[in-house]
């Protein structure tokens, strides 16, 4: 059975950002819940042994300088996931590349600013103990 990778990417991204909402869905009254990391995956295959999933990280902050902030504390969040286990899942993160840098993508909202960037993230189910 494969892996819950937006669950095991939320789980793994929290320790490394101490005060950030870490999320596969986006609350009501964003503005108010921010800073925030919005956690997708868009698409991905696998080859029976290794699940690679596309996934998209939207980076949410009030201003400008603090998304572009967020979203590259998240990127170095990200590759520190290379090489890990989720315990919880048993699941291992082989490798996590960027696919496409951060960038700030409007959002319709004025009161806040969001930044979204592209991994790819290689897994495989941890065999048991």
């Amino acid at each position: 059975m494969w892996a819950d990778i937006e669950l095991a990417v939320m789980t793994g991204l929290r320790p490394h950002l101490p005060g950030v909402r870490v999320a596969d869905e986006l609350p009501d009254q964003l503005e108010t819940r921010l800073p925030l990391d919005w956690v997708q995956v868009a698409g991905g295959a696998d080859d029976q042994v290794t699940d690679t999933a596309t996934v998209d990280v939207h980076s949410f902050a009030a201003t400008r300088a603090a998304a572009w902030d967020l979203a590259e504390r998240t990127r170095t969040a990200m590759h520190a996931l290379a090489a890990t286990h989720n315990p919880g899942q048993k699941v291992v993160i082989d490798d996590v590349t960027t696919e496409q840098r951060p960038a700030l993508v409007p959002y319709g909202n004025p009161a806040l600013r969001r930044a979204v960037a592209t991994y790819t993230v290689s897994t495989r189910e941890r065999a048991p103990s």
